[in-house]
Order: C-alpha cells, then sequence, then structure tokens
C-alpha cells in the first residue's frame, strides 16, 4: 500500500505514475490492471455524456440554479467570452456536470457527486482543447483516484467531516495532478500541483444553502476546476509548494476538525445562513411541508375510496 506522498514519490520516481497506481492496486486488492483501465473508460464515457446532456440545462430540483452551463456555452458559442477556451471549457464542463447532479441526473462522484465537476472539467477541457488522446484521460483518472485514495487515508472525503475543503478541494488537487500527468509532468510535479491546489483550499467551508448541493456548489466546482488547472501549470512550470502534500493533508485534517459545526454541510451557517440564504431555506421547508400534507390527503382519500366501495359492495 502506498502510505503516504512521500512514498509515492520514492516508488515512482523516474516511472510513470498511473503505473505505479496500477501495480499496486493490483497487488493490494488483486484488480488486474486492465480491468480498472477498462472501468475508467466507462467512467470518462458516463462524464461525457453527463456534460453533453449538462450543456442544455433545466432547472434543478430546488428550482436554485440548472441553467448556468447553457448560458456560459450559448456565451462561448457567440463569442461573448474573454477567457481562452480551456478555461472556458473548465468551467462549462465543471457546470455542466453538477447541472446534472442538481436534476438528480448520472455522474461520476470525484471523488463525491458535491465535488464531481472539477475534474471531468478539467480532464475533458484539456483533452479536447489540446487534443489529447482519450486513453491518455484514462490513465489521468487513475492519477485522479490514486492522489484521492492517499489523501483518504488521513481525511474523511466529506463536507460533513471537514468542510468543503474535503471535497472541492480534495476534487481540485485530484484534477491538478492528473492534468500533470496529461501534459508529460513527472511524478514529483503531479504531487507538487495536488499540495498547490489543495493548500489553497484550506478552511474552505460546506455552506449549502437550504441543504441542498446547488448553491454555492454547482459555481464553486467551475471556480475550482479552474484554480487545479493554475496548479497544475505553476507546477509544471517548476513552481512548488515550500510544505510539502503530506503536511498539507494533515493541516486540512486539523482545520476540518477545527471548524464549527455551522459550516460543515449543516445548513446552519456561512452563505445559509444570510438573509436570502435563511429565505430560500424556509420556502424549500414550506414546500417540502405541502408535498408531506398533499400526500398525507391522497392517501386518506384512497383509503375512504375503498371503504366507500366495500360498503356498496355489501
Amino acid at each position: 500500500m502506498i502510505e503516504s506522498f512521500s512514498h509515492l514519490e520514492q516508488l515512482a520516481a523516474g516511472r510513470d505514475l498511473a503505473d505505479v497506481f496500477l501495480e499496486t492496486d493490483e497487488q493490494e486488492h488483486g484488480v488486474p490492471a486492465a480491468q480498472i483501465l477498462e472501468a475508467l473508460r466507462k467512467r470518462r464515457e458516463v462524464m461525457r455524456d453527463c456534460v453533453e446532456r449538462g450543456k442544455n440545462g433545466g432547472l434543478s430540483m430546488g428550482k436554485l440554479v440548472g441553467n448556468e452551463a447553457k448560458k456560459l456555452n450559448e456565451a462561448f458559442q457567440s463569442g461573448r467570452t474573454f477567457l481562452d477556451p480551456l478555461t472556458i471549457k473548465a468551467e462549462l464542463y465543471a457546470l455542466s456536470v453538477m447541472g446534472e447532479n442538481s436534476r438528480m441526473g448520472v455522474i461520476v462522484a470525484a471523488p463525491t457527486a458535491g465535488a464531481g465537476g472539477v475534474v471531468p472539467g478539467m480532464l475533458l477541457a484539456l483533452e479536447e482543447e489540446r487534443g489529447i488522446e482519450p486513453e491518455t484521460t484514462v490513465r489521468a483518472l487513475v492519477v485522479a483516484g490514486g492522489i484521492g485514495s492517499i489523501i483518504a487515508l488521513s481525511a474523511n472525503i466529506s463536507g460533513a467531516a471537514g468542510g468543503c475543503q474535503n471535497e472541492v478541494g480534495v476534487a481540485s488537487a485530484m484534477g491538478a495532478a492528473a492534468v500533470a500527468y496529461m501534459v508529460g509532468g513527472t511524478p514529483h510535479e503531479s504531487i507538487h500541483a495536488a499540495a498547490l491546489a489543495l493548500k489553497n483550499t484550506l478552511g474552505l467551508v460546506c455552506d449549502p444553502v437550504g441543504g441542498l448541493v446547488e448553491v454555492p456548489c454547482v459555481k464553486r466546482n467551475a471556480l475550482f476546476a479552474v484554480h487545479g488547472l493554475t496548479a497544475a501549470q505553476l507546477a509544471m512550470a517548476g513552481v512548488e509548494s515550500v510544505i510539502p502534500m503530506d503536511e498539507v493533508v494533515e493541516a486540512m485534517v486539523r482545520i476540518g476538525r477545527a471548524l464549527p459545526r455551522g459550516l460543515k454541510e449543516t445548513a446552519e451557517g456561512g452563505l445559509a445562513k444570510t438573509a436570502t440564504g435563511c429565505a430560500i431555506g424556509q420556502r424549500l421547508k414550506d414546500e417540502a411541508n405541502q408535498r408531506r400534507a398533499d400526500r398525507a390527503a391522497e392517501r386518506e382519500r384512497l383509503a375512504q375510496e375503498r371503504k366507500d366501495a366495500t360498503t356498496a359492495a355489501r
């Protein structure tokens, strides 16, 4: 088992990072590398399909979001964007995935559903914009998963455990390492890309408005997809994290424990407790209560109909 990032760097020196993770998985879990790669090919296809569906928009379950990807895509197609195409596509694809998630569509959790737009946003945008072979993207997903697995040895990957640093932060680190791998980076550069991404999300709170994975989650994925690309670019230019990745993860765990309960997915703090956030939360609660009342009334009506039918038959 790869016990730490320092251990990973020792194992991977002069080697292909994806091969290191594949060999370790095969030895530890008995799953052949070919089987892992085939599973990830299918996941890449799910990500790709999810992006295409998500571009069309549609309101979320809570009616708070849903058309962000459609709006950005229309602006991009009509020439009304000013950032470079890679950045726009990373944002667009992340929004597309999260829009699908908000509508209860099929996505790939990477590492969680709430942070599921970051990795596909980064990797699929880079693949498309730089003409990278899909198989390289599949191997990059091996790297992303391996990075996430090492983090998970020390940290609980959930907003409820340590805030959004544990979800979007980890996703950004996974994606940054994978992007560095895709463009020919060394294991050393991939690890530093992950460290640069993760350490600059430390303290990020989880404050879902109304308790739904919609606000600020959907747009946050788009923003941190770009964050991950930036971290990878810095690492590929030779910029390194002064704090080693293992210590960055340790800091994330400590910060997560120190965060108050209201900032860990409870909708009891942060944006969820703004005046607008509270109003939305109350609306969602009222609507849920009304749905329960309607269902109870319908059950009562059907029960009465059955009783009346039984009486009439007698």
